[in-house]
């Protein structure tokens, strides 16, 4: 099952990218996904970090191409390309270490019977412009360094300050010093406090509201730039769809673009991370896929969403139809 074949792989990269480093294995420094730079020992790390960090030698390397900085900004920047073009959202649903202790909240939640908080529409739509945000806040801030003179104290200005990644996932590894306040000036001191405020804030969030974080993930954006000439493919048969709402409802990110779509054949949304569970829970066959080029990796089905949703009928028991 789907379901179960992503559990294994999130449990899995978590390890690997939490504290693969410590053994030798180490994805780079490019990575579509929050794996955080500041787990000591950790096995690859976030692309918004070498963002922030080489986005004037990007600029030195269209200027100049015999810069090394520039030369090791574009190599950063062709491996994030080359690696959200091969698992496009995939690295978002199946990968992410954040996003898997995310989830972790959800579980929690679930267990304890604890219902979780709903945002309407409009809300979800005034949420949106944020992650947008975020990721000009990371490209400007640098840009403002090299060439109007803010004090560097002010580097990777997403990481210090905003990421929640940074205070919470060195705790894996053992390490609370990033709950600590920095005093060593004002700047440092508001980045601090910022981080580890924020941080508080989206621990309660995750906790209430599934992938809550999500909702404001400048990553998301960048991935979803590239959705169209990445082989992977999320796609929906207009035609043959029931309308019975499952996608909508059971949507981790309460996408409803899936469920109202009623042209356009692609429908990998800008919030999606291709977990699938709408697929597994559409009951029509063939309406929603999964591609990677021409080759079908998942397709929602009738006999699936029978056989993981609908239990074994009984005798005085209600059948359920599909």
């Amino acid at each position: 099952m789907v379901f179960k074949l992503r559990l294994i792989v999130q449990h899995l990269f978590f390890v690997l990218l939490t504290y693969g480093g410590r053994f030798g294995f180490h994805m780079g420094f490019a990575l579509p996904c929050f794996s955080c730079p500041f787990v000591m020992g950790c096995g690859g790390s976030c692309y918004l970090l070498s963002l922030q960090g080489n986005w004037w030698g990007l600029q030195m390397a269209l200027a100049n191409w015999g810069t090394v900085m520039g030369l090791q900004a574009l190599y950063y920047l062709g491996l994030f390309v080359l690696l959200t073009l091969a698992l496009n959202k995939f690295w978002c649903g199946w990968i992410c270490p954040f996003g898997t202790l995310q989830d972790w909240f959800t579980y929690l939640r679930r267990r304890l019977g604890i219902r979780e908080a709903q945002l309407s529409w409009s809300a979800r739509d005034r949420l949106k412009p944020v992650k947008y945000i975020l990721l000009a806040y990371m490209i400007v801030v640098p840009l403002l360094i090299a060439h109007a003179g803010l004090h560097y104290d002010f580097h990777l200005p997403f990481c210090r300050s905003i990421c929640p990644a940074k205070p919470l996932m060195p705790l894996f590894a053992g390490s609370t010093r990033h709950l600590a306040l920095d005093f060593t000036n004002t700047v440092t001191l508001v980045f601090s406090i910022l981080s580890v405020a924020i941080a508080g804030g989206m621990l309660v969030g995750m906790f209430f509201k599934e992938r809550f974080f999500c909702l404001f993930c400048p990553m998301l954006v960048l991935i979803h730039l590239l959705r169209k000439i990445s082989p992977v493919r999320f796609e929906k048969e207009v035609g043959a769809c029931l309308g019975c709402g499952n996608c909508r409802r059971n949507c981790p990110m309460d996408i409803r673009d899936v469920h109202e779509q009623k042209t356009d054949k692609a429908v990998l949304s800008e919030d999606c991370m291709l977990c699938m569970t709408c697929t597994e829970s559409c009951p029509a066959d063939g309406v929603l896929s999964v591609r990677f080029f021409k080759w079908r990796l998942f397709s929602s089905s009738r006999d699936y969403v029978a056989r993981r949703f609908i239990k074994p009928h009984k005798a005085g028991s209600v059948k359920v139809k599909v």
